[in-house]
């Protein structure tokens, strides 16, 4: 659906573009824009590889192992029926706290499939797979790394900036979400 509006809005802007004399101008347009996707995409491949390159040193030396060891506890206090998808949840976290959305995506498919292999219901969600959305969704970031990474390429002046208020939005976030899933499990916001 957001293809077709995408693709109606702009056969439109090519029209009015063509059939208002500025044709030239929107060639000017297309091609320097294409120019700053090239370059926005170098640098954000440059800030992904380094932080996973980061996150694969960190996991070939077992900081990952001692992360999720240290996160059980309070991953079975939030998801007390998780089973064993405690270590692809805490890797999906944490690669969601350095700001690497695509890289906690394996992890958090992963999560999924092991989060759904012990929910007794295929049919609807577990407990534990809402709080992991929930958690997800909000997840507590730090290193917004992709934000970053698009600040620099633009020239902002002080890209890292956004760290700090970044970091207590996305506390406050996820804290909401888990008072939320933990609201709708208790059974008092089911009508």
């Amino acid at each position: 659906m957001m293809g077709f509006f995408f693709a109606v809005s702009c056969i439109i802007g090519i029209v009015l573009c063509c059939f208002g004399g500025s044709g030239s101008a929107a060639l000017d347009c297309l091609l320097a824009g294409a120019d700053s996707a090239v370059e926005l995409s170098i640098s954000l491949a440059g800030a992904y590889l380094l932080w996973m390159g980061l996150i694969n040193v960190a996991s070939e030396a077992g900081l990952i192992e001692k992360l999720a060891a240290r996160m059980h506890k309070p991953l079975r206090l939030l998801m007390p029926d998780a089973g064993d998808a405690s270590a692809s949840v805490t890797l999906n976290l944490a690669a969601n706290f350095f700001g690497l959305g695509n890289a906690a995506t394996p992890f958090g498919l992963d999560a999924m499939k092991r989060l759904n292999a012990v929910n007794p219901d295929k049919q609807s969600a577990s407990n534990a797979i809402c709080m992991f959305l929930a958690l997800n969704a909000s997840a507590i970031e730090l290193m917004p790394t992709g934000v970053i990474a698009v600040r620099i390429a633009c020239g902002s002046a002080n890209a890292y900036d956004i760290v700090l208020p970044t970091f207590i939005s996305s506390v406050f976030s996820a804290a909401a979400a888990i008072l939320a899933c933990k609201f709708f499990e208790s059974g008092a916001g089911v009508k």
